[in-house]
C-alpha cells in the first residue's frame, strides 16, 4: 500500500508584494515539513495575491507576471524545494509571449514538475485560458491539477482522473461572495477585526452558507464521485477586498474530510492518504461502470462557455 503525507496551506497574502508572499510560504513550509509532509499545496495566486489583479491595466499585469521556470518567483520556490527538501505547489501570473495565464506549478529541488493554466480565468480581461488538462508523477503517485473555477465543471474533473489522477490538487481564492444561493454573501468586517475577542460569530459565518457549507455541497462530490483524493487550498483574510475563510482541507475518494484548518491565522495541515482507498471508493467501480458510447456525443457536443461569477456581475 503506498502512503503519501500532503500538507495543505492557508494564509492572508499582500497584494502584489512577491518577497512577502513567498516569506510566508518558507515559514509554512517550514513547518509542514517538521509535521513530516512529503508534499505542502498553496493556494491560487499565492505568489502575487488574486483579486487585486481585477483592478490592473495590461501593463501593470505585465509588471507582475514571470516566466516559467526561469523567473524569480519560480526559482525561489525551487531554491525552497531544496533547502526543506520537500515539493512546493504554488501559484503566480505566468508571461509566455504576448499572453498571460493564471498559473500554478509544482517544483522540486530538480525543477518544475508539473503546471497547470487555469482552464476558466475570469478575474482579468487579459488573461488567457488553459487549454490542456494537467496530470503529473509525485512520489509514486499520479497528480492532478485543477484551479478554483475549473473544478466547478465537473467534467474537468473526470477527465484529470481519466488521465490517471489519484490526487487533484486544488487551489482557490472563494467562499464568502455572493450568488444567486440562499445564504450566501460578504462576510461583516466587524467580525473580522473582532475575531480576537470574539471569534463565534466569525465561526459561524465561515463555517455558514457563505463559507464552508457552500463548499461541501460540491467539493466532496467531485472526490466521491471520481473516487480521488481532494487537496483544497484556500487564503484566510483577505485577497484585495474580500474577506476569505481558508478552511484547507483533504477529501479522501469516500468524501470524507482527513483533516481541515479551524484557525483565523496563517496556518497548515498535514495527513497521511493511502492508496487503499481509490479502489475501495465507489467512484472506482462507478468509473468502470460507465457506458461512453451513450454519452460521447452528447458530452461533446459544442457549446458557449459563460464564467462570469455572480459577485463580479454584482460588482459591475
Amino acid at each position: 500500500m503506498r502512503t503519501f503525507n500532503i500538507a495543505v496551506a492557508q494564509f492572508e497574502p499582500t497584494d502584489g508584494d512577491k518577497d512577502y508572499n513567498l516569506s510566508v510560504i518558507e515559514k509554512l513550509t517550514a513547518k509542514a515539513k517538521a509535521d513530516g509532509a512529503e508534499v505542502v499545496s498553496f493556494h491560487e495566486l499565492c505568489i502575487t495575491a488574486y483579486t487585486h489583479l481585477k483592478d490592473l491595466n495590461k501593463q501593470q499585469l505585465d509588471d507582475l507576471s514571470e516566466e516559467i521556470p526561469n523567473g524569480k518567483s519560480t526559482q525561489k520556490l525551487i531554491q525552497l524545494s531544496k533547502k526543506y527538501d520537500v515539493p512546493i505547489l504554488a501559484g503566480l501570473v505566468e508571461k509566455d509571449g504576448d499572453q498571460y495565464f493564471n498559473s500554478y506549478i509544482c517544483v522540486d529541488q530538480s525543477g518544475v514538475l508539473g503546471k497547470h493554466r487555469k482552464i476558466h480565468p475570469f478575474i482579468s480581461e487579459y488573461l488567457s485560458a488553459g487549454e490542456e488538462y494537467t496530470v503529473f508523477e509525485l512520489n509514486d503517485w499520479k497528480c492532478g491539477i485543477l484551479i478554483c473555477y475549473d473544478n466547478n465543471v465537473i467534467e474537468n474533473a473526470r477527465a484529470t482522473t481519466l488521465l490517471g489522477a489519484e490526487v487533484i490538487f486544488a487551489p482557490h481564492v472563494t467562499m464568502c461572495t455572493p450568488s444567486s444561493m440562499p445564504g450566501r454573501g460578504y462576510v461583516d468586517h466587524e467580525l473580522w477585526e473582532n475575531r480576537h475577542l470574539d471569534p463565534v460569530p466569525l465561526r459561524m459565518e465561515f463555517d455558514g452558507p457563505k463559507g464552508i457549507g457552500w463548499l461541501m455541497r460540491w467539493l466532496p462530490a467531485r472526490a466521491f464521485d471520481n473516487g480521488v483524493y481532494y487537496a483544497f487550498t484556500n487564503p484566510i483574510g483577505y485577497d484585495g477586498e474580500h474577506l476569505k475563510n481558508g478552511n484547507a482541507l483533504i477529501l479522501d475518494p469516500y468524501g470524507d474530510v482527513v483533516t481541515e484548518i479551524k484557525s483565523f491565522k496563517d496556518e497548515v495541515t498535514t495527513a497521511t492518504i493511502t492508496s487503499d482507498k481509490l479502489k475501495l471508493a465507489g467512484g472506482f467501480r462507478y468509473r468502470n461502470a460507465r457506458k461512453p458510447k451513450l454519452f460521447r456525443e452528447i458530452m461533446g457536443a459544442d457549446h458557449k462557455s459563460e464564467i462570469q461569477p455572480a459577485w463580479m456581475k454584482n460588482d459591475d
